[in-house]
């Protein structure tokens, strides 16, 4: 094992998990749903994680993102240890170096196609004009540059998912954590999506920890890992 006390051991890593755990209490009773594990994401890297429902999937993508506490252990991102920051220190270092997906696509109803994905960027500080003009090409290089002007009720489902995936990379994160992105979509719509990732990852050097029950998805990442009893295998 790497010395995680060292960021510059992982230049070759943008995520490194070690003796990650997650317990939960349920009344009396205390339930640890991720136990001592270890990860590594590496640059441009296609991974999957499946395994049962239930089985911490979401759980781990959260504790990776920041989004929840572990019990114990570490998690860092380009070197940097996500738990150590201020909430507010998080949320910066989210929005400049992680990308979001989900299987239900939360974009803003108020709010246009174009509006929903420049809104990262307005978070950071960029002007209406910049965050409009980057969010203009994540939208043409996602397919939709002549839906731009509608909002999330005028779209279909894949069109959504598609906004939300340009959303995610709008700030150009080194990696994106995607849950089930492709379970609430028909499976045509489902491949066009993945097709859609494989060739960003491929054009832009993300990498992406996606979570899944779709095994075919999962056969087309550069690998794929089983998340049983806590730890992955």
């Amino acid at each position: 094992m790497n010395d995680m006390s060292n960021p510059m051991t992982y230049t070759d890593h943008i995520i490194a998990v070690e003796q990650l755990s997650k317990t939960y209490t349920d009344g009396l009773k205390q339930v640890e749903v991720i136990k001592q594990l270890d990860l590594q994401v590496a640059q441009s890297e296609l991974l999957a994680i499946v395994g049962q429902s239930g089985s911490g999937k979401s759980t781990l993508l959260h504790l990776i993102g920041g989004l929840d506490e572990p019990t114990d252990g570490n998690v860092l991102v380009q070197g940097m240890d996500i738990h150590q920051m201020s909430a507010k220190e998080q949320g910066r270092f989210r929005n400049q170096h992680l990308g979001f997906v989900y299987q239900f696509h939360h974009l803003l109803p108020e709010f246009t196609a174009l509006e929903n994905v420049a809104m990262p960027l307005l978070m950071v500080n960029k002007t209406v004009a910049e965050a409009k003009e980057k969010a203009m090409a994540l939208i043409e290089a996602v397919g939709l540059q002549d839906r731009a002007t509608h909002k999330p009720g005028e779209l279909s489902g894949g069109e959504k998912q598609r906004i939300a995936l340009a959303r995610a990379l709008v700030c150009d994160p080194a990696c994106v954590l995607a849950d089930e992105p492709t379970g609430n979509l028909d499976a045509k719509t489902a491949h066009k999506t993945f097709e859609l990732m494989l060739s960003l990852n491929q054009s832009l050097g993300t990498c992406f920890v996606i979570v899944t029950h779709d095994q075919q998805l999962a056969s087309q990442m550069n690998r794929t890992l089983v998340l049983e009893s806590g730890k992955l295998s």
